[in-house]
């Protein structure tokens, strides 16, 4: 049986294509044989086009080798900055050190993508990732010898995707070749609207603004959906010149190129004639200084960076959710109001203690013998935001006349000269006339810290007078003595021990021995506070020596313990630690004081309530307590769940809150009583230390504790007249009239445990024929005491007694009047130091 050949059976189409492939071919190489053979001209160019095709196979294989891969794109994250949010959920603050938001495709207005299409690629959807007519266009102007600067584009979106996001900025014939390559390879991986996405998220667009929204908000403080035609027309121009068209004196340039994008616009068939002309009459409505989503809260914002970048790395290389490139969301405990009270009270503490003294010198000192002295200004850190103060450089002084000039290159005259003030003083400035007036910073600085009793969240944070001056934070990284905000924890160990606010406590002399080199040293009551007296009044009106006694009693080994429980610090068990001879910091110490608030629970204290990555899930929390059932899907009938207590008990409950009650009489009629007409339940505790150098008061109430500190950095004497109670109380005291509604009126509430007597204020006896009063200075108080440690009962020998004692009191006191209570204050670890002669503060 025969094969059936073409001529005689019918074929099927696979074999009918091998047949006419076989034939056409062998025909081809026939022809190809015979013109070989017969032409040398034929033989010349066919080896020319073997070679460039040998060639072309070569260099393509050369520049695909090492290219990056494509499917690269399908799981790129756009480096992102972390937006920072307050307790409520607002923006306060974003960490970036270039502008981006990213988008997706659906956020992306429609106008403003046509604008982009017409401007840069208006076949972008029909193509396959490379416009060869524009190719081939700028492939001319490259070979043109009069061209100057680099050749036009010819780039399209897709190219310019794969130069952006995995080629880099060089310019050469090769990365070219290499964009065209990836082009192509992008084209297969992504769909058009994924590329336009990436395009529009990444393009650079000048003002340190990668992709629209980022270039919408730096250009005209607007969200790319509130653009205006001629707005979105402009951000189509900025590809070809990023750090041209938005610059000041190239206004004409980029009207024109603008114009030509309404054009294109309007040839493109996506806007009409009429909206074309309305769009070119206006101007470029470019802003020069846009709105800034942030808070003036330097110092919180800045400790809550340092701990993400101790937790999360920095840069993208140190991790996916780096601060500067993870797009981190981060919601932290800042209230802004809270904040901008505490910014204003530190502040106008500061000044009124600086009161009328002389100029405190330069900010800095910069030369401006080379004239550039607005460079340098607009180069360093420094800054303030206070009224209308600005910081300046002096540019010339000559007698009494003297120029000063600013970041942006603008003089102007000085007027009130100090002596000191020479030209390359860094100094502030307010405006005065035609002119500016030198203004005094406050050489001491202190810082102020608000917390949430219940929870440990910091609500406000000042370090100082003003960040932007010094970024030292005096509230985390100063540590000080804390003098007479210490004695608190010193009458807590005496209420463990046994002691109760009713106990009496002598306050004539306490000596101690301090071993033979220094022998025994003493310390006696101030003139009218002798004798024996209830702990409450110790407390309430500092007495170091009861505060000693109490502590020996109490046993110092147990105060440094109970110090160091509630999170203060390690301190050495001597007698002077009872009296703040320690170091901690104001945070610390802010925490403490919520413990006594908080019945006894010590939570850490925290800047950052939760973190989470750019899709929203949370990768830390400072809460961590697990909430059993909470995520059960049908409700068992049982009680409902609920999160456990927060923090850690470091005090016994009753007597914290003892300590609590003790110290509302603090600022009822001891220390703070300057408190005492904003008519809230507070507490609190001024403190005074050596010198004096440190001035505090810690307080609050059981919602709200907040602590202020001042003293010179490098700390020295700042006078005798230097009180918690005089400065730093006052502190507080304006912050709470900023945010009086933020405070309850609401009294403490007492744990179990606790029972509130009717006691005589100055015996601390029992009585039962009368009632506490709303007057300060009223015989009879509420007392909290223990089960079974209420004191006896008050009667008429013990009123005579008291007299006498008082009167006895009086009478050593003016036969002492002449000697006085100075304490040793060498740097001896083991002496007794006293903060206030008689423990005023």
């Amino acid at each position: 049986m025969t094969e059936p050949t073409p001529a005689t059976a019918p074929l099927s189409n696979w074999a009918y294509l091998r047949y006419r492939a076989n034939r056409d071919v062998g025909a081809a190489l026939v022809w190809f044989k015979a013109h070989w053979r017969e032409s040398r001209l034929f033989r010349i160019g066919a080896s020319a086009v073997g070679a460039f095709l040998v060639l072309w196979i070569a260099v393509f294989v050369w520049l695909a080798s090492d290219l990056p891969e494509a499917e690269a794109l399908l799981t790129y994250e756009t480096p992102l900055p972390t937006v920072v949010r307050g307790y409520d959920g607002e923006i306060v603050h974003s960490y970036a050190r270039e502008r981006r938001v990213q988008l997706q495709y659906a956020d992306f207005p429609q106008q403003l993508i046509e604008a982009y299409l017409s401007a840069e690629d208006k076949t972008f959807f029909s193509h396959g990732g490379i416009d060869f007519f524009g190719t081939a266009g700028a492939v001319i102007d490259y070979l043109n010898p009069a061209r100057t600067g680099r050749a036009v584009g010819g780039s399209t979106i897709t190219q310019q995707v794969a130069k952006n996001l995995l080629l880099g900025d060089e310019y050469s014939v090769t990365r070219k070749l290499k964009e065209m390559i990836l082009a192509g390879r992008i084209e297969q991986v992504l769909s058009k609207q994924e590329i336009l996405e990436l395009y529009l998220n990444e393009i650079p667009l000048g003002r340190r603004s990668f992709g629209v929204q980022a270039a919408s908000r730096a250009y005209f403080d607007k969200d790319v959906d509130d653009l205006e035609l001629h707005e979105a027309a402009f951000l189509a121009i900025l590809p070809k010149a990023p750090e041209r068209y938005g610059r000041k004196g190239q206004e004409q340039a980029a009207l024109e190129r603008r114009n030509f994008v309404l054009d294109q616009m309007e040839a493109n068939g996506f806007i009409s004639g009429s909206e074309r002309r309305a769009a070119a009459a206006k101007p470029l409505g470019l802003v020069t200084q846009r709105r800034e989503r942030s808070v003036d809260a330097g110092y919180f914002l800045e400790e809550v960076r340092r701990e993400l970048i101790e937790r999360f790395g920095e840069t993208a290389e140190e991790g996916a959710n780096s601060v500067y490139a993870g797009g981190l969301w981060v919601r932290t405990s800042l209230d802004p109001q809270m904040q901008l009270a505490a910014r204003d009270a530190l502040r106008d503490g500061l000044l009124r203690y600086h009161g009328g003294r002389a100029w405190s010198g330069p900010i800095a000192t910069i030369d401006v013998s080379e004239g550039n002295w607005a460079g340098q200004l607009a180069s360093s850190p420094l800054g303030i935001s206070y009224r209308n103060w600005r910081v300046g450089v002096v540019t010339r002084r000559s007698g009494s006349s003297a120029r000063i000039g600013f970041s942006d290159g603008n003089e102007a005259p000085l007027y009130g000269l100090p002596d000191r003030l020479k030209a390359g003083d860094v100094i502030a400035a307010s405006p005065s006339g035609n002119g500016w007036q030198v203004r005094t910073l406050p050489e001491a600085q202190g810082a102020l810290v608000v917390e949430s009793a219940q929870s440990g969240r910091v609500l406000a944070m000042q370090g100082g007078f003003d960040h932007r001056l010094s970024d030292f934070n005096r509230a985390t990284q100063a540590k000080r003595q804390p003098g007479s905000t210490i004695k608190p924890f010193v009458y807590a160990a005496g209420l463990d021990s046994g002691m109760t606010p009713s106990t009496q406590i002598d306050n004539n002399r306490f000596c101690y021995y301090q071993g033979a080199n220094l022998g025994e040293k003493c310390i006696r009551g101030g003139p009218g506070s002798g004798g024996q007296h209830p702990m409450r009044y110790g407390l309430e009106q500092s007495q170091n020596i009861m505060t000693v006694q109490i502590g020996m009693t109490a046993g110092m080994p147990n105060v440094v313990r109970e110090i160091d429980k509630l999170g203060i610090g390690k301190f050495p068990a001597y007698p002077s630690t009872a009296l703040g001879a320690g170091e901690t910091t104001l945070l610390k110490m802010v925490g403490a004081y919520s413990a006594l608030a908080n019945h006894g629970r010590l939570n850490p204290s925290t800047l950052i309530d939760y973190v989470q990555d750019r899709r929203g899930k949370v990768l830390w929390r400072a809460d961590n307590r697990e909430c059993r059932g909470c995520n059960m899907a049908k409700w068992d009938g049982k009680p409902m769940p609920r999160f456990g207590v927060r923090g850690t008990q470091a005090m016994d409950p009753r007597t914290a809150f003892q300590v609590m009650h003790m110290l509302r009489g603090a600022v009822s009629r001891g220390t703070a009583t300057v408190l005492n007409p904003l008519g809230l339940p507070l507490f609190g505790k001024t403190g005074t230390t050596t010198g004096p150098k440190d001035v505090w008061f810690i307080g609050g109430t059981q919602q709200y504790v907040a602590g202020a500190y001042v003293g010179f950095d490098q700390p020295r004497n700042m006078g005798g007249y230097a009180y918690g109670g005089t400065i730093a109380a006052p502190i507080i005291k304006s912050l709470i009239e900023k945010t009086r509604k933020k405070w309850s009126d609401l009294p403490p509430v007492a744990p179990q445990g606790v029972r509130m007597v009717r006691v005589d204020r100055r015996s601390g006896k029992r009585v039962f024929d009368g009632w506490p009063t709303d007057d300060p200075k009223s015989a009879i108080i509420w007392e909290a005491f223990k089960p079974d440690t209420e004191p006896e009962r008050y009667t008429r020998q013990d009123e005579i007694a008291a007299r006498r004692n008082e009167i006895l009191a009086l009478i050593r006191a003016g036969r002492q009047n002449a000697e006085s209570a100075v304490v040793d204050t060498t740097e001896e670890t083991d002496g007794v130091i006293e903060e206030q002669v008689g423990g005023n503060d």
